[in-house]
């Protein structure tokens, strides 16, 4: 079942927890953060430019705006950040011993944003949705470590991973309300295999995921049928997306935190060209 598709090296760095790649067809550049470095970069794959911004707290996810700068889900709540640098909170519910994970703007524009405790204490996390205006609706009250969330092409199922579950599963969203219903396994990450972590959805409904420990990601079917797997150099494969002027390029975050000899491309942002489709992402409507 391996895939020797080569991979490339977009970013060399050494984040220690890389995570949350975003294609941001606006500016044509990837953003992508280190959490516990605070910080969000971007990444022009034109130009090799690239940039850095560090947050006050730990940042969990960073995505674009529909109007311009980027909605961050940041240790003690949800940030918006103008273009112009300034700072406010939309939401803000800080928790001792808790902070932001990764996030997802489903179709409707709206942002839903993981948290998880520091200690990763069983059902110390959270899923919520978070509207432009900051009204904020809490999802999933019982999850261990929120991770990746993603929705099919026309956007009636949502994708979801609580890793430590070592699931991905699937619900039926209701795009008018965005109410999600009948939840269920897609998909099993057996052990020894590494454990689900950040996912995109592709145009072929086809779910790709990020495996931390497991040195791949892998592509799995609508129906939940093991399609592809493409080794990595490196163990902790956080998270992925599609990105490129045609959004064929599949880029993917890594970290180095807890590896007593990293792997000298741990924390860097890999590439596979020509990977597959991805699906346009919509923006934050905040």
């Amino acid at each position: 079942m391996s895939d020797h598709t080569a991979y490339e090296v977009a970013v060399r760095a050494e984040a220690a927890l890389g995570e949350g790649p975003t294609w941001d067809p606006a500016t044509g550049r990837l953003l992508w953060i280190d959490i516990l470095a605070s910080r969000v970069h971007t990444y022009d794959p034109a130009t090799g430019r690239r940039t850095l911004r560090r947050t006050d707290q730990h940042v969990g996810a960073a995505k674009p705006r529909a109007g311009g700068g980027l909605v961050l889900n940041l240790r003690d709540g949800v940030g918006l950040l103008d273009p112009d640098g300034t700072f406010r909170w939309l939401h803000r519910e800080a928790v001792p011993g808790r902070r932001a994970n990764d996030a997802a703007v489903a179709p409707d524009g709206t942002l839903w944003a993981g948290t998880m405790r520091y200690d990763e204490a069983t059902g110390g996390g959270t899923l919520s949705r978070i509207t432009g205006d900051g009204t904020v609706d809490t999802v999933l009250d019982d999850v261990t470590v929120s991770n990746g969330t993603g929705w099919s092409p026309d956007g009636r199922l949502m994708y979801y991973v609580d890793t430590p579950t070592r699931r991905i599963d699937v619900f039926d969203h209701d795009v008018a309300t965005g109410r999600i219903t009948g939840r269920r396994p897609l998909a099993e990450i057996e052990e020894g295999a590494g454990f689900p972590d950040g996912l995109t959805v592709d145009a072929d409904g086809c779910v790709w995921v990020a495996l931390w420990d497991g040195a791949a990601v892998r592509r799995y079917t609508p129906a939940g049928g093991l399609d592809r797997v493409i080794p990595l150099p490196v163990p902790r494969v956080t998270a992925c997306a599609f990105g490129g002027a045609g959004l064929s390029d599949l880029y993917l975050t890594t970290a180095r935190v807890g590896l007593s000899a990293p792997h000298p491309l741990a924390g860097s942002v890999l590439v596979i060209p020509d990977a597959g489709k991805g699906l346009a992402q919509p923006a934050f409507t905040g």
